[in-house]
C-alpha cells in the first residue's frame, strides 16, 4: 500500500473506495482482492472519504488485483509530519513500490521482524535513517479476501547502530525497545526522519538490555543475501568435476529449484527458535523437513537470463571436500561473528546466498540435524550449496582471529585469514571482485 496522509498522527489513508453498498457498476471498476483491504482502511479513518493516493504506472499489488500473488500481505508506513508541512511527501510511496519490486522480483516475503539493510536515507536526504524493521501494523488487522487472507506489515525507519542490534539479536527485541522510545517510533512506530540520536544514544541502558538477550537468545537472522563465493581447493580449478559447475555441454549447472527451495526453507526455519534446529533434506524421499503446503513457486530456479540447461536435482551428487575457500565482501564479512557467536554458539544455522551468481554457503553447528556436512567431513556440496559444520571449540577460535571484523573500517582489503590445519581460509574481498563475472 502506497497511501499517504499529511497529518501526523498514525495510521495509512484510506484510498477513495466504494463502500459496502457501493452500486455494482462502480464496485466492478475495482480489482475484488482491493475491496477488503480499502474496507479496512475506512474502518481506522471514517474521516476520510476521499484521501490522497499515490498509484505507480507498473503496480505491485502483494495480495493480487487481477489474481492472486501469493504474498498474503500489504505494507503500510506511519511518518512524523514535518513542522509546517502542508501536503504529505511522495518519497514513502517510491519506497514502499521498491521493497515491492524487490519481493516480486526475488519472491522472498517478508515477515514480521524481519529487517532491510538500505544503506540511505530512506528520504534522500543527510537523515540517520537509513534501514527498516517490519512489524504487523498495530491497527490494521488481517482482513479476509477472495484470494485469502491478507496481512498488513508496517515499515519502520531506524539507525544503522539500531539495525546491527536487530541483526545480532532480532528484530522484534528491537522493535519493542523503540516502542518505549516516544522519539524514536513510541507505540504507534511512527518515522521521524529528523531523529539524530539512536535509542542507545537517547537512552543508554538499552544497549545493557540488547547485549543481555544476545547473551541468552542469540540471533534470529537466519541468512542473508551477500557478495559471496566459495574455491573448492581440494582440487584444480580447471577440473571438469568443480562441484561448483557441474556441466551440461556449454552451460553451467545452476542451483535447481529444489536446491532453491531448501536454501528458502533454511532461512524460513533460522526464524524459529527450536532446541533442535533441521535443515531440509536434501533425499528427494525423506520430505519432512519441506512445507509441502506453500505455494508452488512461479519460477523452477534461480538461474540466470543465460542459463538454459538444468541437471535434475536427482542426480546431482553430494560431495566431500578436503579444503575449501571462502570469500566474502566486507559488509557481508563483518556478518561472520554474527554467525558464529549468534548462531552458531546457539546451536544453530546462517546461510550465505550470493546475489552475483547460483551459490550458496551454509554455516551448520553440530546441533543441526538434517545437514549433510558431518563431523567426519565438515566440508560438503550439493552442486553450488555448500555447507560447513564447526565445532564449538573451533567457532571459539574462529571469533578471536576474527575480532578485527567487528571494526571493518581498521583493516584494508583484500584481508586473509587461514587456518590450515582446518584446511580453511576466509578472504575479505573489494566489491569489485564480485562484480566481475568470474571471482
Amino acid at each position: 500500500m502506497a497511501e499517504l496522509r499529511p497529518s501526523g498522527a498514525p495510521g495509512p489513508t484510506a484510498p477513495p473506495a466504494p463502500g459496502p453498498t457501493a452500486p455494482p457498476a462502480f464496485a466492478s471498476l475495482f480489482p475484488p482482492g482491493l475491496h477488503a483491504i480499502y474496507g479496512e482502511c475506512r474502518r481506522l479513518y471514517p474521516d476520510q472519504p476521499n484521501p490522497l493516493q499515490v498509484t505507480a504506472i507498473v503496480k505491485y499489488w502483494f495480495t493480487g488485483t487481477d489474481g492472486p500473488s501469493g504474498f498474503g500481505f500489504e505494507l503500510t508506513f506511519r511518518l512524523k509530519r514535518e513542522t509546517g508541512e502542508s501536503a504529505p511527501p511522495t518519497w514513502p510511496a517510491e519506497l514502499m513500490q521498491g521493497l515491492a519490486r524487490y519481493v516480486f522480483q526475488s519472491e522472498n516475503t517478508f515477515c514480521s521482524g524481519d529487517h532491510v539493510s538500505w544503506h540511505s536515507p530512506l528520504d534522500n536526504s543527510e537523515s540517520r535513517i537509513q534501514h527498516m524493521l517490519l512489524t504487523e501494523d498495530p491497527q490494521m488487522q488481517p482482513v479476509q479476501t477472495p484470494f485469502g487472507v491478507v496481512t498488513f506489515l508496517q515499515i519502520v525507519g531506524v539507525c544503522t547502530e539500531e539495525l546491527h542490534s536487530a541483526q545480532q539479536w532480532n528484530g522484534q527485541g528491537i522493535l519493542e525497545l523503540l516502542r518505549t522510545v516516544p522519539v524514536a517510533g513510541g507505540p504507534w512506530l511512527i518515522t521521524d526522519m529528523r531523529r539524530g540520536e539512536t535509542i542507545f544514544e537517547i537512552d543508554p541502558h538499552l544497549q545493557e538490555r540488547v547485549d543481555k538477550g544476545i547473551e541468552t537468545d542469540g540471533s534470529n537472522l537466519s541468512g542473508v543475501s551477500a557478495k559471496c563465493a566459495w574455491d573448492d581447493l581440494s582440487r584444480p580449478p580447471e577440473d571438469d568435476e568443480d562441484s561448483r559447475s557441474i556441466c551440461i555441454g556449454t552451460q553451467p549447472r545452476r542451483l535447481s529449484g529444489k536446491d532453491t527451495e531448501q536454501i528458502r526453507e533454511t532461512l524460513r526455519r533460522g526464524l524459529e527458535i527450536n532446541s533442535k534446529p533441521v535443515l531440509p533434506p536434501i533425499n528427494p524421499q525423506r520430505q519432512n523437513g519441506l512445507a509441502h503446503d506453500r505455494a508452488p513457486s512461479r519460477k523452477d530456479s534461480l538461474e540466470s537470463d543465460s542459463s538454459t540447461a538444468i541437471i535434475p536435482h536427482e542426480l546431482i551428487r553430494t560431495r566431500q571436500l578436503e579444503s575449501v575457500h571462502l570469500k566474502f565482501n566486507q559488509e557481508s564479512g563483518a556478518l561472520i561473528p554474527l554467525c558464529l557467536r549468534g548462531r552458531l554458539l546457539h546451536g544453530r544455522h546462517f546461510t550465505y546466498k550470493s546475489i552475483t551468481g547460483d551459490m550458496a554457503i551454509t554455516f551448520v553447528s553440530t546441533g543441526v540435524e538434517g545437514a549433510f556436512a558431518t563431523e567426519e567431513h565438515p566440508y560438503a556440496a550439493h552442486g553450488p550449496w555448500l555447507q560447513i559444520l564447526l565445532t564449538e571449540e573451533f567457532v571459539e577460535k574462529m571469533l578471536e582471529d576474527l575480532e578485527d571484523l567487528t571494526s571493518p573500517e581498521e583493516f584494508k582489503l583484500p584481508k586473509e585469514y587461514s587456518w590450515p590445519e582446518k584446511k580453511l581460509k576466509v578472504s575479505i574481498l573489494p566489491d569489485v571482485v564480485f562484480d566481475s563475472p568470474l571471482h
